[in-house]
């Protein structure tokens, strides 16, 4: 292996098979949790804070699997103000009738 190549994180590691991890573990404080659930999907709101900041993790599962969107605290009132306003546009147009 040439001097400027790193091991690949997809290689076998000496203890047995999985990725390596270079990043040291962040240590994330829990500062407020809730649940929505909706029609089949479940959504976690999880406000945390590590030594970076604050943040708003969302996680989504439906039936086992799982998305994750996270959102820094200095952009939680953008956030808030476009969740709003989509509200609001939903809430103004009528829904169109169901089809058979």
């Amino acid at each position: 292996m040439p001097a400027n190549e790193g091991r690949s994180p997809y290689e076998p590691s000496q203890q047995g098979y999985g990725y390596q991890s270079s990043k040291p573990q962040v240590i994330e404080e829990t500062l407020m949790t809730d649940k929505v659930q909706i029609e089949r999907k479940s959504f976690v709101f999880t406000l945390k804070e590590n030594p970076r900041g604050r943040f708003l993790r969302i996680t989504e599962d439906v039936n086992g699997r799982r998305d994750t969107i996270i959102i820094p605290a200095t952009g939680l009132d953008d956030f808030r103000r476009a969740l709003e306003g989509m509200v609001a546009a939903s809430s103004a147009t009528p829904l169109p009738p169901p089809q058979d």
